[in-house]
């Protein structure tokens, strides 16, 4: 059964720094995307972070920019998100996402992992 397993997540203060890990269990194709998004109780999932497969082009959505960083190992079909200087507003559920380019939340045959949640106290 392909699926993506997330791990990590937790509850961090104001100013600190989770990392996320979502491993797919069969291998990524070069024309899709993995990436990550999130989401609170009555919000729309957003966008927080993706890479194209094919080239490792990293992207990220503006109000993550300068703190989260999208990286990849390619040889486990992993993808990783490490967050610094985590913010309240930050607070939601993450989830991991894999699925053809551009990988949008409403995008057809994108697969989720089973989400992560993140909470930052202030």
């Amino acid at each position: 059964q392909v699926q993506l397993t997330e791990s990590g997540g937790g509850l961090v203060e104001t100013g600190g720094s989770l990392r996320l890990s979502c491993a797919a269990s069969t291998r990524t194709f070069s024309s899709h995307a993995m990436g990550w998004f999130r989401q609170v109780p009555g919000k729309e999932r957003e966008f927080v972070a993706k890479i194209k497969w094919s080239t490792g082009q990293r992207y990220y959505a503006d109000n993550v920019k300068g703190r989260f960083t999208i990286s990849r190992e390619s040889a486990v079909n992993t993808v990783y998100l490490q967050m610094d200087n985590l913010q309240p507003e930050d607070t939601a559920v993450y989830y991991c996402a894999r699925g053809p380019w551009p990988l949008e939340s409403t995008s057809r045959g994108v697969l989720w992992g089973q989400g992560s949640q993140v909470t930052v106290s202030s």
